[in-house]
């Protein structure tokens, strides 16, 4: 067969290409993007055997209805989702963190996820897609990375090039929710006042239907600015959490933009990051305080958890 692309019945929920993101382009307004769940992202490419910045698909709620034409291929999907595999008309029931060889004319139907936001989909081969600032992940925002910075469309093909063959590889994965959400203080946490500040780490939070790659907006009880609402615009990082005028806070996710003019009250911790972006619409959340110290010891445990799962796929 001379080509083999996936050709797209429905492009899903915002569907788009991600790898491990783009580095130290905050200075000229490029955040770093990348797969919202990073350790989803890396055990979908670690079952096929993939190089760990391999691009995916990342999906949001429902995931893609993809065909397939052209030789044998392995795919894997990862996160809490529903998917079922088609061939002649049969369907069988997908599992995810499995490799998975599909045929031509097979299809993939990334039904939904389950109680959770993302999903990961990769194969065993190059996705032919553009890369700017040595990376594919796409800001939808922005217009930048693979297909030309835009969710996936129907009817569209995905080619791909460089198939390979691998042997039958899986692991056993659940999926966990957190609600103990661990931070640091922020830069203006004393903008706030006693009881706000109180407010924050006793109060419960509920992620509300305004949520995207950007940012995840948040509703509880109204944060008191007794300083000022709005400050002289500073840089951004992920994780980082805003409060506007309104007093609901506002948490900073991958395509954040690189500078904000609102007061930040706490910064949530990079090894919470994943399951924070996995909470859907309607999720209660608590803050709880760390120290810097020990926000840097349990991302260190994080990341020896996440090589360990990486090294039982077999």
């Amino acid at each position: 067969m001379s080509e083999n692309y996936f050709e797209v019945i429905r492009a899903g929920i915002n569907t788009t290409f991600q790898d491990n993101g783009r580095k130290n382009l905050n200075h000229i307004g490029i955040p770093a993007s990348g797969a919202i769940d990073k350790r989803n992202y890396k055990l979908v490419n670690k079952i096929l055997n993939n190089d760990i910045n391999h691009p995916a698909l990342e999906f949001a709620y429902q995931g893609p209805k993809l065909i397939y034409y052209g030789e044998p291929i392995s795919i894997a999907v990862t996160g809490d989702v529903n998917f079922k595999l088609i061939r002649k008309n049969i369907e069988t029931e997908g599992k995810c963190y499995e490799s998975i060889t599909i045929e031509n004319n097979d299809e993939i139907d990334l039904i939904s996820t389950n109680k959770s936001v993302y999903g990961y989909f990769s194969v065993t081969a190059k996705f032919q897609i553009d890369y700017q600032w040595k990376s594919c992940s796409t800001n939808t925002k922005a217009n930048i990375g693979a297909n030309n910075g835009k969710k996936l469309e129907n009817s569209q093909k995905l080619h791909v090039l460089d198939i390979k063959e691998i042997t039958k590889r899986s692991i056993n994965y659940i999926n966990t929710r957190i609600e103990n959400i661990r931070v640091i203080r922020g830069t203006n946490f004393d903008y706030f006042s006693k009881e706000a500040q109180q407010n924050f780490f006793s109060e419960e939070f509920y992620v509300t239907k305004l949520s995207d790659r950007m940012g995840m907006r948040l509703e509880g009880k109204k944060l008191e600015n007794i300083v000022n609402t709005n400050i002289k615009s500073e840089g951004l990082v992920k994780g980082v959490i805003q409060v506007p005028a309104d007093g609901n806070p506002i948490i900073m996710l991958s395509d954040h933009g690189t500078i904000g003019g609102y007061p930040k009250i706490a910064t949530v911790i990079s090894a919470d990051f994943d399951k924070l972006a996995q909470l859907p619409p309607g999720s209660k959340i608590k803050f709880k305080e760390v120290n810097l110290s020990d926000a840097e010891t349990i991302f260190k445990l994080y990341e020896m958890e996440t090589n360990t799962l990486l090294s039982k796929i077999t």
